[in-house]
């Protein structure tokens, strides 16, 4: 996702939420290790995943993130709440994520 693509996509997506330019933009840069499953709570903001990566898994409560999946129809770059990054990998592995934070309406 290029940076004026993930811009756009952010400041429309506020809109639809209702927040309008109420937010915060932050990048979040995850390392996983080997194997590791990392639990991200992403209540009140969102998680845009930037570059998607094969050997991780993000799942959270507004869908799941792997391109090993095969018994879901659609992969969602957009996560919040309870957020669950897992590294598939013998090796560490990195996630690069937008973290959108909102502020009060």
């Amino acid at each position: 996702m290029t940076p004026e693509l993930a811009n756009e996509y952010i400041k429309r997506r506020m809109r639809e939420l209702g927040y309008g330019d109420n937010y915060r933009i932050r990048f979040r840069h995850f390392v996983l290790g080997p194997l590791e499953e990392r639990k991200i709570d992403a209540r009140l903001q969102l998680l845009i995943l930037a570059v998607p990566k094969e050997c991780i898994r993000i799942q959270s409560d507004m869908g799941v993130f792997d391109v090993a999946e095969f018994s879901t129809n659609e992969l969602q770059y957009e996560h919040k709440g309870s957020v669950l990054l897992t590294n598939y990998s013998p090796i560490p592995q990195q996630v690069q994520m937008i973290q959108v934070i909102f502020k009060s309406k």
